[in-house]
């Protein structure tokens, strides 16, 4: 009986700790309705744009054609990505991407974090804000225009970078920088962090900002030069961001860009210019074959999911600070 009277009692006690949960829950969504309301509208626009378009994967798992009803499409299961599968061109626009993206990746945060540990470094107020202003203005150009100054500092018969290496004696006649496929990504990579070294930087900035001054403080103390403090304090304390934002990047793999290698590339650097969004364009959209087009879209919408996730329980594993 005593036990029967113990339990009854424990099962009031955790009722009453659910239903002070779920008020405290009420409670909360009631103070901040504010926030939800301002919400709304953000919501709609994700769901709407987002997820509302999903429905029109189907296309990838039919013969589509514009002037027949969605329901009247001829179905052919996975026709399309057997064909993405075992297409030569698409295994080299695959393998231009992957080695785009990864050229990017590897030099947009090594330019990044060391912008920032330098500009960290500048005592004088005025010229860090002078400097890290100059540094991300490129930022705000589009790639129309970024496209149009890479092409002018890279022409053979006024191209600054020309001019300099030859007067440096790195070179002996002018090189057809945009010409030779062998250069292309070096030059995609280049550009991608002259355009965005400054903008990527700022978010490490505000990490560095956040580090407690007194670490700095007591490594003066014990006698720490600036570099040990940049090896010890600093990069430790924006670890964490690091991490997130690489496994960010990470699901963004097969994201290399469209506009800059649309823009800049041609007929004889097409071998190494072309990415599966140009291939999704060229061969898909532009022929009207929207089913192959969406089927490109579908393997890089599940390649990058897959990356983002791995990549998270990875840094799961590891110990380190994960984005889920």
């Amino acid at each position: 009986m005593a036990e029967i009277l113990a339990n009854q009692d424990t099962g009031r006690r955790t009722n009453v700790r659910r239903s002070s949960k779920v008020m405290f829950d009420w409670t909360t969504i009631k103070s901040q309705k504010q926030l939800i309301f301002m919400s709304v509208p953000l919501l709609f626009y994700i769901v709407l744009f987002a997820y509302v378009p999903v429905w029109g994967w189907l296309m990838a798992f039919q013969n589509f054609k514009p002037a027949k009803g969605f329901f009247d499409q001829e179905w052919v299961g996975f026709k399309h990505f057997k064909f993405l599968f075992t297409d030569d061109t698409f295994l080299r626009v695959m393998r231009n991407t992957i080695g785009m993206s990864l050229i990017n990746l590897v030099l947009g945060f090594v330019s990044a974090i060391v912008l920032a540990l330098l500009l960290n470094e500048i005592k004088n107020l005025l010229m860090k804000r002078l400097v890290q202003t100059i540094s991300y203005l490129p930022h705000f150009l589009s790639w129309v225009i970024a496209a149009g100054i890479v092409a002018t500092s890279l022409s053979i018969n006024d191209g600054i970078v020309n001019t300099v290496l030859l007067k440096l004696h790195i070179i002996d006649e002018p090189v057809l920088w945009l010409s030779e496929g062998k250069y292309f990504w070096g030059i995609v990579g280049a550009s991608n962090v002259w355009k965005e070294v400054g903008w990527n930087t700022i978010i490490y900035l505000a990490a560095i900002a956040s580090i407690d001054p007194s670490l700095y403080e007591a490594a003066d103390m014990d006698g720490a030069n600036r570099y040990q403090k940049m090896l010890y304090i600093t990069l430790p304390g924006i670890k964490a961001t690091f991490v997130i934002l690489l496994i960010m990047s990470i699901g963004h793999i097969l994201d290399a860009g469209f506009e800059i290698q649309y823009l800049l590339g041609n007929g004889l650097v097409a071998d190494w210019s072309e990415t599966i969004d140009i291939f999704v364009l060229k061969y898909g959209i532009a022929q009207f074959n929207y089913s192959m087009a969406t089927a490109g879209g579908i393997f890089k919408t599940v390649v990058s999911v897959t990356l983002l996730l791995m990549a998270n329980w990875i840094a799961k594993r590891l110990g380190e600070e994960r984005l889920l």
